[in-house]
């Protein structure tokens, strides 16, 4: 099924830039910890409830992928887990610019790319391909990266919800609902306290359980859609299995369990 072609399922996962949002804001007098409830205040203020921080004052500390190519799947976070966020987005646009990929996400129009776009320019980083419209290739401009309706990049929540707001759901709710594991060891709302206390591995394990998910969804949505028929639809899931089995990463033999054990409770 994949191999001629490339799928890349990404999800990023961020935490306040205090450093920036205080130059903005005016805030230097501050510690990053008052600054930090200030801004959650000012932010409140500006929505009518909500804290969450506009897409440029979110500063990217993991993108964690599964790349399925070849004979091959797999999942990892790119970098090590010291790198700056100019590597990670740097290594997420070469890989683009490497491969011509599929790119699959769960909000990554809403969230995701648009952080990455941000990101990227505060960095000077380039990423020619990702932005190809079709000035240099023509197949590009009939299929690109950034036309909402276009399938080189497929945001699973718009196209599932056929770009209806009211109508979007959560990962976590949906893979369950299918029958697959969902968010496993934490949620986002603890990605930042997590960050504070240095566990930058568990929040790319999580990250990488997020992807993993996505994955799975995109998988039935193919079929779905009739892009996979049933047999390639049991073999893509036997070969997830296997590779989640042989992996020695605690984590993604977790996610195998539990994953498992949805598959027994609905049988």
């Amino acid at each position: 099924m994949y191999k001629d072609k490339a799928t890349l399922v990404f999800d990023i996962e961020t935490i306040p830039d205090i450093t920036k949002a205080k130059q903005i804001y005016n805030l230097d007098n501050l510690s990053d910890a008052e600054a930090f409830e200030a801004l959650k205040n000012m932010r409140r203020q500006e929505t009518g409830g909500s804290d969450f921080f506009r897409h440029h004052l979110h500063k990217v500390i993991c993108i964690s992928v599964v790349l399925r190519m070849g004979d091959t799947v797999r999942v990892w976070s790119l970098g090590e887990e010291d790198a700056s966020e100019s590597e990670i987005i740097k290594r997420f646009f070469s890989a683009i610019d490497k491969y011509d990929v599929t790119l699959v996400s769960w909000n990554g129009s809403g969230f995701d790319l648009p952080v990455l776009h941000y990101r990227a320019m505060l960095h000077q980083i380039t990423a020619p391909m990702y932005w190809e419209l079709g000035d240099h290739y023509k197949e590009f401009r009939y299929n690109n990266y950034i036309n909402r309706f276009h399938m080189r990049h497929v945001d699973l929540m718009d196209v599932l919800s056929l770009y209806q707001a009211r109508a979007t759901q959560p990962l976590d709710q949906i893979a369950t609902f299918l029958g697959f594991p969902g968010k496993l060891g934490m949620d986002g709302s603890q990605v930042y306290d997590n960050y504070l206390q240095g566990n930058i591995a568990d929040i790319r394990h999580y990250c990488e359980t997020d992807v993993l998910n996505t994955w799975l969804i995109y998988l039935r949505f193919q079929l779905m859609r009739g892009d996979i028929m049933k047999p390639d639809y049991q073999n893509e899931i036997i070969l997830l299995q296997n590779t989640l089995a042989s992996s020695n990463k605690p984590h993604l033999q977790e996610f195998l369990a539990a994953w498992q054990e949805q598959e027994a409770n609905n049988t």
